[in-house]
């Protein structure tokens, strides 16, 4: 199989052993199947405590790739913004504004059929909190690029970080949606009790702008 590991946005050797060596100390394991093309969706999930971010940019840092993802504009706007917005985007985030039609799911789509190298994770809940229904942008975002999707998570019980397994939508919502939750049936968040279940908002299915 034909491994992108090397492809721009690439990760420093350096910085990969000791992301590591510090994920290492805490008992933590990363597995990594090379990616199956040089653009792609990546959903994490569970997501249910404020340790998933450190742990997931660890474990990003660990497998070698610059994913990109999106945060709320607010993260990027000032004090916060000033404080932690060069970070962030320094990490591969980007700012957007969520809960209005701003088109941003047409406009990501066709920022990554354009470049060479677009990975994007999205944490398809939303929130910490739990909630009865996963934002849709993740489905149509990998719908209308026509990319893979990626499922990724990072399981407590085991402490193991994991991004093996790829999957192409169908574009039958009930089938992918099934197919999903088979690769988190075994997983367990921080806290489990905040993990929501694997289903899109029907009225969602369709499209719409809620990346």
């Amino acid at each position: 199989m034909q491994s992108y590991l090397l492809k721009p946005g690439q990760t420093s050797e350096l910085s990969r052993k000791l992301a590591l060596l510090v994920l290492g100390l805490f008992g933590w394991k990363v597995f990594y199947k090379p990616l199956p093309g040089p653009r792609g969706v990546i959903i994490v999930y569970p997501h249910t405590s404020n340790w998933d971010f450190p742990i997931g940019v660890l474990g990003k840092i660990a497998i070698g790739q610059r994913f990109r993802f999106i945060a709320k504009s607010s993260l990027f706007e000032g004090v916060t913004g000033a404080l932690f917005g060069p970070f962030l985007r320094a990490i591969g985030g980007s700012p957007v504004e969520r809960g209005v039609s701003t088109g941003a799911i047409g406009r990501i789509a066709e920022q990554m059929h354009k470049a060479d190298w677009y990975w994007l994770a999205l944490a398809p809940e939303g929130t910490r909190s739990l909630r009865p229904y996963w934002r849709s942008g993740f489905y149509h975002i990998a719908r209308n690029a026509n990319v893979p999707l990626a499922c990724a998570y990072f399981d407590f019980r085991r402490k193991c970080i994991n991004l093996t397994d790829y999957l192409t939508l169908t574009g039958d919502p009930d089938t992918d949606m099934a197919a999903i939750a088979a690769v988190y049936k075994d997983v367990q968040g921080c806290r489990p009790a905040l993990a929501g279940p694997i289903r899109l908002k029907p009225d969602e299915t369709q499209g719409g702008n809620q990346a």
